[in-house]
């Protein structure tokens, strides 16, 4: 059995405090939204670890926090879902990151001349410091997410025209706030004025934050690695070694950060309005392929990190299981767990009139079927016994400050608009 090595501070990126502190405002800010109605926080929340605790959020129109979040009213009813789950923040902030979201929409590279590979090709800004700063801007130019219809309001019009043209609006709207004007100043050696302010800055601002907040490697495992041979129990320490053997959880839960950073299909249950295409008239969701169109990425997700995976159910690209065991167990036989699997265990806002569409993929026997040939992963026989030392083990993966963060949710923020 091979362990990975510890982390340790020297993964991380050191971010400044001063801008953590003003990423922390802007994160819970609903002026970064184009109906000022809704912030980073809402579905990335420090009472849900990080997350929003659906299978299948509600972005823009809805109305409360996680699994109470509803659509607004019969007048401003939403028209789709989120497509993916809301992905947990844990651990960002590693220098090893090189990939983001669940498709790998956004990479580093030098494809553009801005360091990204990204939907914004040669439109992303300059001065982006990290992969966490770019991953920022693309829910604020998300229809669905932040931004809004685009007759709703002058982001959601921007974001309808060209993506880049959506954030000099954002930017504008934060700093024309004295209280976020003087902090950006006091923050950013180069910023002496506050109309200096741009959304690299905010981006930087929130990356920091987010890099700061959600770093955690205190775990009973971490421990252990660290040279603790007491930190797992019993349970633990065999559902360690299954993991890492037999089982074979490590071939791409791998590394330091328990992810190989790679794609790969685990054949979920399909359900939602899909992550489509342009050209697309049927949902569905292709994975990697939607990014790359190689026909051989085709239904295939980055592989997530497992740090306080315990506090971020659902889980999968599509939060199709509810608890770590259910997913534990599609794993170990993912043929006959799709076949079986429960659409109550779906955690989907109330939303009649869209109720119809949510499993209607299911209806279509060719896309079924060509989902059911692309399968990363292999049945293991394994028992009840050894399926709940494997979750014991994905319980010790949980920090022990993890449910305390350096900086929390701010009660008020400078716009003076609600904080969820």
């Amino acid at each position: 059995m091979t362990l990975p090595r510890p982390l340790t501070g020297d993964d991380f990126i050191a971010f400044d405090r001063k801008q953590a502190e003003l990423g922390r405002l802007l994160f819970y800010d609903k002026i970064l939204s184009g109906n000022r109605n809704i912030s980073c926080g809402t579905c990335h929340h420090h009472d849900l670890g990080g997350s929003d605790g659906l299978s299948l959020g509600i972005g823009e129109g809805g109305e409360g926090l996680g699994p109470k979040r509803a659509s607004q009213s019969a007048q401003d009813r939403i028209r789709k879902r989120i497509p993916r789950n809301a992905p947990a923040l844990w651990n960002l902030g590693a220098k090893d990151i090189r990939v983001l979201f669940h498709d790998g929409r956004l990479e580093t590279s030098d494809l553009y001349g801005n360091g990204f590979n990204s939907p914004a090709e040669e439109w992303l800004p300059q001065g982006l410091d990290t992969i966490l700063a770019a991953q920022a801007l693309f829910p604020l130019t998300a229809r669905f997410e932040m931004a809004g219809d685009p007759e709703e309001n002058e982001v959601g019009g921007a974001a309808n025209d060209r993506i880049d043209n959506v954030w000099p609006i954002v930017a504008k709207r934060v700093r024309i706030i004295p209280g976020y004007g003087e902090m950006f100043v006091a923050a950013f050696d180069h910023i002496d004025r506050s109309d200096q302010v741009t959304i690299v800055e905010i981006a930087n601002a929130l990356a920091a934050f987010m890099g700061t907040e959600w770093r955690n490697h205190d775990s009973p495992f971490d421990r252990f690695l660290a040279g603790d041979a007491t930190a797992l129990s019993g349970p633990a320490r065999q559902g360690m070694e299954l993991f890492f053997g037999e089982a074979g959880c490590a071939a791409c839960h791998s590394g330091p950060l328990l992810s190989d950073q790679k794609f790969h299909a685990l054949g979920l249950p399909a359900f939602g309005p899909g992550k489509t295409r342009r050209f697309e008239l049927q949902p569905r969701d292709v994975g990697r392929m939607a990014e790359s169109d190689r026909l051989e990425d085709a239904y295939r997700f980055r592989t997530p990190m497992l740090r306080n995976v315990a506090l971020t159910a659902p889980y999968g690209h599509n939060g199709a299981f509810p608890t770590l065991e259910g997913m534990v167990r599609h794993h170990l036989d993912p043929v006959g767990s799709r076949a079986t699997w429960d659409r109550k265990d779906a955690r989907l806002p109330a939303a009649e009139w869209l109720a119809a569409g949510d499993f209607i993929v299911q209806a279509d026997a060719r896309e079924m079927a060509r989902q059911a040939v692309v399968l990363d992963i292999e049945p293991r026989p394994l028992g009840d016994a050894e399926i709940a030392a494997l979750v014991a083990f994905l319980e010790s993966l949980t920090g022990e400050s993890a449910l305390t963060r350096p900086l929390g949710r701010p009660e008020r923020v400078p716009s003076g608009l609600s904080v969820d």
